[in-house]
């Protein structure tokens, strides 16, 4: 095991045969509702929690912490057991806080433009490596005077490639964390058969498809999963979660100059959009190094914004939160390793 959030309530039950049954209950309370690791929950005997240390392992070891300017975004860089890193981040805004958590180290999806996607692959997240990461940003909010309330499945790592492990975080997220279903947002590029899957397994979560492009030949090459499943394909899958949940489809869109912010984007992206009944989110293009395009310029999303709107499409610009600690959308890489390519 690699984490303390890994075992269910069952293995701990096993795990703990020999003690009282009300320390399996205090074991999960503190993991779950007070997020303390394994070594901080003091009304287990020093005995057990070393023994258990020993049996389910460390967990997320710390590497380093940063904040931005004015302390709203915090991101860590994690080292993992196997000294593979991740990176989290907690956004406080004036209504919530949000986790930004990781689903993998790397990312396979290839997208040029995502630090991720740039550093290439090294392997799933557990479902305990995925919770500890809300739990760490859960103690930090506490401390803060905050209260977690929304986790995006937005950070390193294509979730739905890492499919058990992330319905699996999910249902600890909601049941045991309680965190709202409705409240927790899983980003895709766009894998087709994990979406369909996802229709079916009955949580009330928020699912956001990143696109980038609303044409096969442009989109082939911005998010090279589009040549396994196209954008027909797509909207098809996206139809048969709002038919199968209720639970609109958000559409993200990453705006990069004189690459997919023209006016025929705009009208491309608005069929799709609308074909899916979808709220649309543009994010401003936020710098990586590997990939020279810059982001649209604020007078061009105003227009495409406009465009959009003028044919009925519901659309928001979000808000960029910590660019100066690399911590934005688009640019976590655990940059104090060089991963493999």
């Amino acid at each position: 095991m690699r984490s303390a959030w890994d075992p269910d309530k069952s293995e701990y039950a096993t795990l703990l045969s020999d003690y009282p049954s009300f320390r399996v209950e205090q074991l999960w309370n503190g993991l779950y509702k007070e997020s303390k690791s394994i070594d901080e929950i003091s009304v287990l005997p020093s005995e057990l929690r070393n023994t258990l240390v020993q049996q389910v392992g460390n967990g997320l070891t710390l590497n380093r912490v940063q904040e931005s300017e004015n302390s709203d975004t915090v991101k860590w860089l994690w080292n993992l057991h196997d000294d593979k890193q991740i990176e989290t981040v907690l956004m406080h805004y004036d209504k919530r806080s949000t986790v930004c958590i990781s689903s993998q180290a790397g990312c396979a999806m290839g997208c040029g433009f995502c630090a991720t996607g740039q550093a290439g692959y090294e392997r799933h997240l557990t479902v305990g490596e995925i919770c500890e990461q809300v739990a760490h940003a859960t103690k930090r909010a506490t401390a803060d005077g905050r209260r977690v309330s929304n986790i995006v499945f937005m950070g390193m790592g294509e979730p739905l490639a890492n499919y058990a492990n992330v319905v699996g975080a999910i249902r600890r997220l909601n049941t045991d964390f309680g965190i709202g279903a409705r409240s927790i947002v899983v980003s895709t590029v766009g894998l087709v058969p994990q979406i369909r899957m996802l229709a079916d397994e009955g949580i009330q979560f928020s699912l956001a498809i990143s696109i980038h492009s609303a044409n096969d030949e442009a989109r082939n090459e911005l998010v090279p999963i589009n040549k396994r499943h196209n954008l027909k394909d797509l909207t098809e899958a996206g139809n048969n979660f709002y038919r199968k949940t209720g639970r609109r489809v958000s559409i993200e869109w990453a705006m990069m100059a004189d690459t997919n912010d023209a006016d025929s984007d705009a009208n491309e992206l608005a069929a799709i959009a609308k074909d899916m009944d979808a709220h649309v989110n543009l994010i401003p293009l936020n710098p990586t190094p590997g990939w020279p395009t810059v982001g649209s310029s604020p007078e061009k999303i105003k227009h495409f914004v406009g465009l959009l709107k003028e044919q009925g499409v519901n659309v928001t610009v979000r808000k960029n939160r910590g660019t100066d600690i690399d911590a934005a959308c688009g640019q976590l890489r655990a940059t104090s390793v060089e991963f493999k390519k």
